[in-house]
């Protein structure tokens, strides 16, 4: 380019409403094989693509209301769609939807029983289930969106697995990312296989977790929102995960506090415990392309987390502890070769009406 030459600038895109413009990520090189997804709401195109698939099959209708229970994303997600498609929602919210959380749903229209703090978190989990049978009881017009059992979810990510494509270069590729529900991992991975992708799956998992056989650990410190479940998820296919991460709150901490450290990047929890483990895994395969999926920013961890970034740990000086079984799980950070095999026996849905199986009470703090 000539000496004083103007370089022309990209066009932005005008969007019709502000999902369109939410749902997709930034995609930030951290070091050479390790990119990040990084999104302010990546649950909006788990909301977009069920809502489109339910009205398209006629299974709600313009007007209806909408309800889910969810520990924060999912709720905006829900409420953001729902208004662009002239839905209403209620939301039956954990308590880990802060107030920033609850004035937006609010403003959107959405409206929102919280539940009281409970002694644990599968306590919780049942607390706001059992609420939405009542309301379904008492409202049997709502649909309940199931986000933790309705395939419906993984649809969106579709979209996301089609930009990935575009947008990434060819060969092997190595995901990794929080699994809550399961929609966002697991869709992605399916989508990205199908289309021919060779895919290795990674998820992470907080201690005290039934999904990956866990739950026999507590995390003293808090709860990673929005990840890790006390009850058993339809939406989970475990035969779909090669390897799994357990990372307690203070490696994920680390993780959390060194990428905005290293990287200007600010987000959640889940994307710090993602960060923290693809980068062990891409220095173990070197030259393989390693995506991290950040669930979304930062500003509810301001106190928690950001504001005692003093205490963090070094992410440099932290390595897993490499198991063959789950009964050698330890906190405060192992892995695991999954395999893509099943789920553990207290991670399985029962086979009457997919209610959830027993599993042992974990006490967490609320």
């Amino acid at each position: 380019m000539r000496s004083g030459a103007r370089q022309s600038a990209a066009a932005a895109t005008v969007h019709e409403h502000i999902t369109d413009a939410v749902k997709s990520p930034d995609l930030i090189r951290l070091d050479g094989d390790l990119v990040l997804a990084r999104f302010e709401t990546m649950k909006v195109y788990a909301a977009l693509g069920a809502v489109r698939a339910l009205l398209r099959r006629g299974r709600v209708v313009p007007g209806q209301t909408l309800v889910d229970s969810s520990s924060g994303i999912y709720a905006v997600a829900l409420a953001m769609a729902c208004h662009r498609y002239g839905l209403r929602c209620h939301i039956v919210a954990s308590t880990t939807v802060d107030a920033t959380m609850l004035a937006q749903l609010e403003v959107l229209g959405a409206t929102v029983d919280r539940m009281p703090p409970s002694q644990s978190l599968r306590l919780d989990q049942e607390l706001r289930v059992r609420h939405v049978r009542r309301l379904l009881a008492e409202r049997p017009d709502f649909h309940w969106m199931r986000q933790y059992h309705d395939a419906v979810h993984h649809e969106g990510y579709r979209e996301f697995a089609d930009l990935l494509t575009a947008s990434l270069p060819e060969g092997p590729l190595t995901v990794v990312g929080a699994v809550g529900t399961g929609a966002s991992t697991g869709g992605l991975a399916r989508a990205l296989r199908e289309s021919g992708r060779v895919v290795r799956l990674v998820g992470i998992q907080p201690f005290g977790s039934v999904t990956f056989g866990s739950e026999q650990f507590s995390d003293p410190e808090a709860i990673i929102a929005g990840i890790g479940s006390s009850i058993p998820f339809g939406n989970v296919h475990h035969e779909l995960y090669d390897t799994v991460h357990w990372l307690d709150f203070r490696h994920a901490m680390a993780g959390a506090v060194g990428l905005l450290r290293r990287h200007a990047v600010f987000a959640g929890l889940s994307t710090g415990a993602a960060h923290l483990a693809a980068s062990w895994e891409a220095e173990r395969d070197p030259g393989r392309l390693h995506l991290v999926l950040g669930a979304d920013t930062g500003h509810r961890y301001a106190e928690r987390v950001f504001a005692r970034h003093t205490e963090a740990l070094d992410p440099a000086g932290l390595r897993p502890r490499p198991i063959t079984s789950l009964e050698a799980l330890r906190p405060p950070w192992s892995v695991m070769e999954w395999g893509r095999r099943a789920a553990p026996e207290a991670a399985r849905l029962s086979e009457q009406g997919g209610a959830p199986a027993p599993v042992p009470t974990v006490e967490m703090q609320p």
